[in-house]
């Protein structure tokens, strides 16, 4: 080994196969869990793998549940995820995760495997250009011709993934270049970037800020992935500012904060709405706007003032043209902001956007049993509980009226993956052993990923998964009904004993009928350390969406 050492930073160079190096780029990068479903093409990595201590290797029972396990654990743990699928069919499976962890800007690196370079371009088995293949939904593709260039993409793929605005990375990996020898040269691990905002920045939103009358935040990822969620928080109290949390994000602070008016659901509430139009500056923080966010890209009228502050420059103005874009880091700006010598409040605002989001909250419910098992869970839930979300109607009872009182405590897929919740919660138990971990999921949902029960078993990774079982799938209906009422076309779906599949895995399975037998069984899974599922019977099929029944629906048809 030939060791060099300059500016603070280490370097070495040795030789040895392409496979040891990838493994070893995966040490320099601080890597502890690799997810996969293992191929042929990359058995050189798995080798290396096994003759080390460091990093766990976890196989699961399909490739997009290892991928959704590794989207999952960057989530919580803010470091990259890393998965491992073999070339293109591999690679066609994982695809859900990293679509997802692109629209959720989720740092992953995917390790695919490819066929030898012989092959290439001859349609070879299962040959695939990942490269065209994911050029969509990815942030980089490569494919590693050169044994001795291992070092320098692998660790520029970490870089990628984790810089600027987090994303996925692909790595395709040919299967006679892992073998080959080389003189491999390693750097140092990736250091990530805070840019803070300029003085001439600052001097204009303090400007912006002094002026508006009704100021509004809307909060997105950003603030977590910046690890800035207690600078957010001192930043409103300073002000006095309500804030609105971006679509699957309204654990960035406590719901109870005087502060939080709520979240920008795919059909938010008409208030929270108003408010946003009554509001004469935006202030948007680490989030893109999305087509959920904006409510259809339509939130802020003609002549709205907008400040908006991301880590990615080509994130500012790719929906709103803002007055003023700063490209920062969320924690250091909002630290900045915090900081100005601006002697102003909006407290009586913030009151009334707040007391909107109260009466929202104090709905007592509309009778569905959705509506009885998420008070149930809201209730018991523990303090230090991490909550997984499948996409799916049944989430429509968890978002405004299940308010979360600690940061970092809820994952969801922003793109609506199904199958999602089962394999992220595995995924988040290996970032934060020591916290229960519940999976929410529709029918519909975990029967793509259900496998995974075996996975979490299998790892002693215990979770409580908790499936609504109403035997459709709800969302498509919903939409069915609103389009076409009272024609139900491919929406009803077999009934399925989700507790006796669990218990064929190895795992708990509970069926319930009502609250009163969710309530005893939520209690148990809690305090069992062995993964459970609780199969909820939803025999109550009118009830479709929080708030609306099919008959309501088709009341309000729009055809």
């Amino acid at each position: 080994m030939i060791t060099l050492e300059g500016d603070g930073c280490m370097r070495y160079q040795e030789t040895m196969t392409a496979g040891k190096a990838v493994v070893e780029c995966l040490k320099i990068e601080g890597v502890k869990h690799v997810f996969n479903v293992p191929g042929e093409s990359f058995l050189a990595v798995l080798d290396e793998l096994e003759s080390q201590s460091e990093i766990e290797l976890l196989s699961a029972r399909h490739e997009g549940g290892a991928g959704f396990m590794a989207e999952g654990y960057a989530k919580v743990s803010g470091k990259v995820g890393v998965a491992m699928a073999t070339r293109g069919v591999g690679g066609a499976n994982i695809s859900i995760a990293i679509h997802t962890a692109f629209q959720d800007s989720t740092p992953m690196v995917v390790f695919l495997g490819q066929v030898k370079r012989e092959f290439r371009e001859r349609e070879g088995f299962q040959e695939v250009d990942f490269g065209r293949n994911f050029k969509e939904i990815a942030k980089w593709t490569v494919e590693i011709s050169d044994a001795k260039r291992v070092p320098e993409l692998v660790q520029r793929a970490f870089r990628v993934a984790q810089t600027g605005r987090p994303g996925p990375v692909v790595v395709s990996l040919p299967e006679d270049m892992l073998l080959d020898e080389a003189l491999m040269t390693f750097g140092p691990p990736t250091q990530k970037s805070k840019p803070v905002p300029s003085p001439e920045e600052l001097k204009k939103f303090e400007e912006l800020l002094s002026k508006a009358e009704r100021p509004i935040v809307i909060a997105g990822g950003g603030i977590r992935r910046s690890g800035a969620e207690d600078a957010l928080v001192e930043f409103l109290d300073k002000y006095k500012l309500p804030v609105a949390a971006g679509y699957r994000r309204h654990d960035l602070i406590n719901n109870e904060h005087e502060a939080y008016i709520g979240q920008f659901i795919l059909s938010a509430p008409p208030s929270l709405i108003q408010h946003v139009k009554e509001s004469d500056l935006v202030i948007a923080l680490g989030t893109r706007l999305s087509e959920a966010t904006s409510q259809d890209y339509s939130i802020l009228p003609w002549g709205q003032s907008l400040v908006h502050v991301d880590i990615e420059a080509s994130t500012i103005g790719k929906v709103y043209a803002p007055d003023l874009g700063i490209v920062s880091d969320l924690n250091s700006a909002l630290k900045a902001f915090t900081k100005l010598d601006l002697d102003k409040n909006w407290s009586e605002w913030q009151a009334v956007c707040r007391r909107s989001f109260e009466k929202l909250v104090e709905n007592p419910g509309d009778g569905s049993i959705y509506s009885e098992i998420a008070r149930v869970i809201h209730d018991q839930l523990p303090e230090e509980a991490m909550l997984t979300m499948d996409a799916g109607n049944f989430a429509s009872w968890f978002n405004t009226g299940f308010p979360l009182r600690r940061s970092n405590s809820l994952i969801a897929p922003t793109n609506g993956a199904m199958g999602y919740g089962l394999p992220a919660a595995v995924g988040a138990k290996h970032a934060v052993p020591d916290r229960p971990v519940i999976a929410l999921c529709g029918d519909g949902g975990v029967m793509m990923t259900v496998q995974e029960i075996e996975t979490s078993v299998r790892s002693k990774r215990p979770i409580v998964c908790i499936v609504f079982n109403n035997g459709k799938y709800g969302t498509i209906r919903m939409h069915q009904e609103l389009h076409y009422p009272g024609k139900v076309i491919g929406t009803d779906i077999g009934n399925v004993d989700f507790a006796k599949m669990a218990e064929g895995m190895g795992a708990v399975g509970v069926k319930v009928e009502n609250k009163e037998g969710f309530e005893g069984a939520f209690k148990e899974a809690l305090s069992r350390n062995v993964t459970t599922l609780i199969d909820v019977r939803c025999h109550d099929v009118e009830h479709i969406v929080n708030g609306k029944t099919i008959r309501d629906l088709r009341s309000i048809s729009v055809r």
